[in-house]
């Protein structure tokens, strides 16, 4: 199938937020569904040979034929530097959704830790299943940076309509007028835990993060069937 590309603009800098819409040429009546915490892969001929790369949805289902992508420019990146210059109109080639890191079900209270743009899926996860009477979830969000704080706007006000929802930025690299919290996450795990084992924790983000993030649970009693994890380099 292909997905055209609807608007792009930035999230923060080398950051975009991508509007797509999926079709099938072959399908008037093609319905494009995932659920969320799931990627599609995209292929493009890029310098001679086929490449593909795989990208967390950032929207929740049910938008028609919509979703929405948020990802960085990685230097010397072809497909990402691509994706980049494409304009409204141009498409890609895509594979459908695919992927195992979803929400158990049922849901129980849980905790997400998302670094960069690791915040994709749990974008996706939020607004599919907060709700007035969903479990407490807590996302904390570590980046370098305050700019690079993506849909922070967005997660505030979840938290204000939401009482069951915290949400819980932290900068490495906090100016100095930040007020919030500072540090890497692993920093503020024992905070967000505030000694539950009993709660499921969801991981997106870099390789490194992921790992130590993972020891640190299984290090204090936490069942490897507790954790749910996606990483990348």
């Amino acid at each position: 199938m292909r997905a055209k590309l609807i608007e792009s603009f930035e999230l923060a800098p080398e950051v975009r937020h991508f509007v797509f819409e999926a079709g099938d040429a072959g399908h008037n009546d093609f319905h494009f569904d995932f659920v969320p915490g799931q990627f599609v892969s995209f292929s493009a001929p890029l310098a001679g040979k086929q490449i593909t790369r795989a990208y967390s949805i950032a929207s929740a289902p049910g938008r028609g034929n919509r979703f929405e992508l948020c990802l960085n420019r990685v230097p010397m990146g072809l497909f990402s530097n691509f994706l980049f210059e494409m304009k409204p109109g141009g498409d890609v080639e895509m594979q459908p959704p695919l992927g195992m890191f979803v929400m158990r079900q049922p849901a129980r209270d849980s905790l997400f830790i998302a670094t960069g743009t690791g915040i994709a899926p749990f974008r996706s996860m939020l607004q599919s299943h907060l709700t007035e009477s969903s479990p407490t979830i807590t996302l904390l969000f570590g980046v370098r940076y305050q700019s690079h704080l993506m849909y922070g706007a967005e997660f505030k006000q979840l938290a204000l309509r939401f009482p069951r929802f915290r949400y819980w930025p932290t900068l490495s690299r906090p100016d100095p007028d930040w007020r919030g919290r500072t540090g890497h996450v692993q920093e503020h795990l024992d905070e967000a835990l505030a000694g539950r084992r009993d709660m499921d924790v969801y991981l997106c983000g870099l390789k490194a993060m992921v790992d130590d993030v993972r020891r640190l649970l299984k290090g204090i009693g936490f069942d490897r069937k507790q954790i749910f994890y996606e990483k990348y380099d």
